[in-house]
C-alpha cells in the first residue's frame, strides 16, 4: 500500500537523491576546532615552580617523617586514596560515591543532554514524515452538483503523508549538533569534576578529623601532665616548701589547656558532620568511623605529570576545551545563516466518500514542492549574529587559557606545599623532642629546688605548642600530598567507565 502510496516518476527520485547526496557532501561553513596546544614551558627540568625544587630530604631518624619523593611520569590510580591505606577511608570514599546527591544530579544533567542530542539529531538529519487520517460527516446547504442537491449528507474519508526536509547546504545543522555534541562533553566532564572534587573533600575532610583528634589527644596528654604536676606542687606547699602561688599558678595553666578544649571539640564534631553530609548521610547518623592520624600511612611516592599530560587529565581543563569547542560550532552555525536555505517537500493524499472506497483507483492526489529562501536585508542582525558568535568563542578561549593557568598553579601550590611540609615536619619533630627533654629536666630540677617555678611553666608551655604544632604539620603533609593527586586529575581516566573512552566514542562518531 506505501508503495502504491509513494508512487511518482523515476526522474523525480533521481533528482531528490542527487539533491540529498549534493547536501550530505556539502562542507560545513565555518572554523574546524582542532584542540589547544600544551603551554610550553621554559625548562623541562621544573615546569611547575620558577626554579627546581630542592630535593626532599630521605633521613627519617624521627618516627614522625616519612621520606617522600616524586615520580616524573607516574600514572594515577582511579582510586588514589587507597594510596593512604586506610581500609576505613576507602570505605567511606566508595560510600559517599554511591550515596552522593551532588554526583546523581551531574549524572542525571548528563543523561538529559545526551537525551536531548537525540532528539535534536533527529530532527536535523531525518526528514520529517506525517502521516494524517481523518474522516467527516457534512450537511450541503446549497446545491453542489446535480448529483449532491442542496440539503444533502455526505461522509468524506481522507488519507495522506506529508514528507519535508531542508537540505543542509552550509552545514548549519552539522555546526549545530557538533556543538550540542560539545556540550555533552563539558557535562561529561563536569561529573569527573564532581567526583574528583567529592573524593577529595572526604579524603581532606578525614584527615582534618584525625589532626582534630591528634590535637585533643595532645592537649589532654598535656593537662594529665600538668594535673599531675600539681599534685605534686600541692604536697610542697603542704610541706611548705613552696608558696601558695606556685599552686595557683599551676591551676591556672591547666585551666588554660583545658580552655582549649571546647574550641578543639566543637570542630572535630563539625568537621564529623561535614564528613557524614559528604557521604550521602545526615549529620546525625551513626555508624561513620573515627579517622586517627597514626592509622594513615603518607604515600612514599608521589606521581608528577608532564605539563603536556596535565591539560588532557584535569577534567576542568577538558570541560573548557569542550566549551571552547561549542563556540566554534557556534560560528558555523550563525555563518551558515547568511546562505539560502532549500527545502524539498511531498505529500500524497487519497479521499472517498466511502471508506471501504479510499485506496481505489482515481482517489489519490500528490503534491511535490521546493522552496527556497535567502535573506536579503535584515538590518544586519545575522552579521551581528556572527561577530558575537566569534567574540564568545574569544571569551571562551580566555576562560580555556584561565583554566591551565589554574590547573599549574594547583600543581605548583601543592609541590611547593609538600616540600615546605617536610621541612616542617622535620624541624617540629626536632623541636618536640628537645622540649620533652627539656621540660623533663626542668622537672626535676625544679622538685629539687635548683630552678624556678616560672622555668617549669614555661618548659609545659613550649612542650604543648611543640606537640600540637608537630601534630599540624603531620596533618598538613597528609593535606598536601591529597590535594597533590587532586591537582594532577585524580587518575579518572583509569577509571572503568573513564570520560577519555566515552569521549573517543563521542569524537568517532563526529
Amino acid at each position: 500500500m506505501i508503495n502504491n502510496i509513494l508512487r511518482r516518476p523515476p526522474w523525480r527520485t533521481t533528482a531528490m537523491s542527487v539533491a540529498v547526496g549534493l547536501a550530505l557532501s556539502a562542507c560545513a561553513v565555518g572554523p574546524d576546532f582542532h584542540a589547544p596546544e600544551a603551554p610550553q614551558v621554559a625548562d623541562a627540568s621544573h615546569p611547575y615552580t620558577p626554579a627546581p625544587l630542592p630535593a626532599m630530604a630521605a633521613s627519617d631518624a624521627s618516627p614522625a617523617y616519612v621520606p617522600q619523593r616524586f615520580v616524573d611520569g607516574q600514572d594515577i590510580s582511579a582510586s588514589w586514596w587507597e594510596a593512604f591505606q586506610s581500609p576505613s577511608l576507602n570505605a567511606l570514599v566508595q560510600s559517599a560515591l554511591q550515596h552522593s546527591p551532588t554526583v546523581a544530579a551531574a549524572q542525571a544533567t548528563l543523561r538529559q543532554a545526551e537525551e536531548n542530542y537525540r532528539a535534536d539529531y533527529g530532527s536535523r538529519v531525518f526528514p520529517s514524515v506525517t502521516g494524517q487520517l481523518s474522516a467527516a460527516r457534512q450537511r450541503q446547504a446549497l446545491a453542489q452538483s446535480p448529483q449532491v442537491p442542496a440539503g444533502s449528507t455526505s461522509n468524506l474519508f481522507q488519507a495522506g503523508l506529508d514528507l519535508s526536509y531542508t537540505l543542509d547546504i552550509a552545514g548549519g545543522n552539522r555546526r549545530e549538533l557538533e556543538g550540542v555534541r560539545a556540550a555533552i562533553d563539558v557535562q561529561r566532564y563536569q561529573v569527573e569534576t564532581t567526583w574528583l572534587s567529592l573524593t577529595s573533600s572526604v579524603v581532606a575532610t578525614a584527615i582534618e578529623e584525625a589532626s582534630l583528634r591528634a590535637q585533643l589527644k595532645a592537649t589532654q596528654e598535656v593537662i594529665d601532665n600538668e594535673t599531675a604536676s600539681y599534685k605534686v606542687i600541692s604536697r610542697q606547699v603542704e610541706l611548705g616548701a613552696v608558696g601558695r602561688s606556685a599552686a595557683l599558678q599551676q591551676q591556672t595553666l591547666i585551666a588554660q589547656s583545658q580552655a582549649q578544649l571546647p574550641a578543639l571539640e566543637k570542630a572535630l564534631a563539625q568537621t564529623r558532620h561535614q564528613l557524614a553530609v559528604l557521604a550521602g548521610r545526615l549529620p546525625g547518623d551513626a555508624g561513620l568511623p573515627a579517622f586517627d592520624i597514626d592509622t594513615l600511612a603518607l604515600p612514599r611516592e608521589l606521581p608528577l605529570s608532564v605539563p603536556s599530560a596535565l591539560v588532557r587529565q584535569r577534567p576542568d581543563v577538558r570541560a573548557a576545551e569542550a566549551q571552547l569547542h561549542e563556540a566554534s560550532a557556534q560560528i558555523g552555525v550563525a555563518t551558515a545563516a547568511l546562505y539560502p536555505q532549500i527545502t524539498l517537500s511531498a505529500g500524497v493524499n487519497r479521499e472517498s466518500l466511502k471508506i471501504d472506497k479510499l485506496f481505489n483507483t482515481g482517489t489519490t492526489g500528490w503534491s511535490l514542492a521546493a522552496g527556497l529562501v535567502q535573506p536579503i536585508f535584515n538590518g544586519g542582525a545575522l552579521q551581528a549574529k556572527k561577530r558575537a558568535a566569534v567574540a564568545a568563542y574569544d571569551a571562551a578561549q580566555a576562560q580555556y587559557q584561565s583554566t591551565v593557568l589554574n590547573a599549574f598553579l594547583d600543581v605548583a601550590n601543592a609541590l611547593r606545599a609538600i616540600d615546605t611540609d617536610a621541612q616542617a615536619v622535620q624541624a617540629d619533630a626536632d623541636a618536640e623532642r628537645l622540649s620533652n627533654e627539656s621540660l623533663a629536666l626542668v622537672q626535676r630540677q625544679y622538685q629539687l629546688g635548683a630552678v624556678s617555678y616560672l622555668s617549669s611553666l614555661d618548659a609545659q608551655r613550649t612542650a604543648l605548642s611543640t606537640r600540637v604544632a608537630l601534630v599540624q604539620a603531620r596533618a598538613a603533609r597528609f593535606t598536601d600530598t591529597a590535594a597533590l593527586f587532586r591537582a594532577l586529575g585524580g587518575g579518572w581516566w583509569n577509571a572503568p567507565d573513564a570520560v577519555a573512552s566515552a569521549a573517543g566514542a563521542s569524537s568517532a562518531s563526529r
